[in-house]
């Protein structure tokens, strides 16, 4: 995979596959600021975790929790269902367990994106094993039409169609991360 190249803020170019900007970092970060104020609301007197699940949704979350203006505390869950590729290889791994103890807590588990739910379905079968007060799920984006198993997200940032994209924390063999927008390859 060759370098990065810009050729305007609205597309990209990964090698030779051309990406176009699909969420812009303005849009974004709105439906980031009314996401934290509904949970604001929803969590007002209680003191809930905020677990994200690396390596995708580090900034999401971040961004997120700024916008929560509650106390709170934070952890991550690193799991591995992608490699390198492009689609999930269908294999969840748990590479990072907790750190914080969240027996009877309130858990709000963060990602990026959820498109097959396995990762989702994987971590709440984990979480009974923790025995929390309540999970909810918050993702920034979420392919309604590639979903294969039975999970509900609570809080939905977009939803997208079933294409692959990059930015903001969504990654292709781990790169391109850092780009302030979400892009599409373009077909």
């Amino acid at each position: 995979m060759g370098e990065l190249k810009t050729s305007s803020k609205k597309e990209i170019f990964v090698g030779n596959e051309k990406f176009v900007q699909f969420i812009s970092e303005e849009k974004i970060q709105r439906r980031i600021a009314e996401l934290g104020k509904k949970l604001t609301k929803d969590y007002k007197g209680k003191f809930p975790i905020f677990i994200g699940v690396l390596n995708g949704s580090f900034i999401f979350m971040s961004d997120l929790i700024r916008n929560v203006e509650l106390s709170c505390e934070i952890d991550f869950f690193k799991l591995s269902s992608y490699g390198d590729e492009k689609i999930s290889s269908g294999n969840v791994k748990l590479l990072k367990e907790l750190n914080a103890d969240i027996n009877d807590r309130n858990v709000v588990i963060v990602e990026d994106i959820v498109d097959s739910g396995l990762s989702i379905q994987y971590i709440l079968n984990i979480m009974k094993n923790y025995n929390p007060a309540s999970v909810k799920i918050v993702s920034l984006l979420f392919k309604e039409e590639a979903v294969k198993y039975d999970v509900k997200i609570d809080y939905i940032g977009f939803k997208i169609p079933n294409k692959f994209v990059i930015g903001y924390g969504l990654d292709y063999a781990q790169k391109y991360r850092n780009l302030k927008s979400i892009f599409v390859l373009e077909e």
